[in-house]
């Protein structure tokens, strides 16, 4: 299973009605303070994120990958939407 399955895999407690995972490690390729970590963008949206903070959707992303980083994920970035959320 490589990076991004695992990625996907660890998120699926979530329960998400949609997830894109994009890999940008070769964007950041050779940057400073890179230590070989991929750079991955995230879209998800699960009724898990309903009625709590950007912090919050945040930190139940975080416990589900928390031993994959900083070795294997460098850098994420997130965006968690609940389908309640406004347009």
């Amino acid at each position: 299973m490589n990076l991004t399955e695992t990625i996907q895999t660890r998120l699926a407690q979530l329960n998400p009605i949609s997830i894109e995972l994009k890999d940008d490690s070769a964007l950041h390729a050779g940057h400073a303070g890179n230590t070989g970590g991929g750079h991955f963008s995230l879209k998800i949206v699960s009724s898990q994120f309903s009625q709590k903070s950007q912090i919050m959707r945040h930190r139940l992303i975080y416990q589900a990958l928390t031993d994959l980083m900083p070795g294997k994920i460098h850098a994420i970035s997130i965006l968690a939407i609940s389908p309640d959320d406004p347009n």
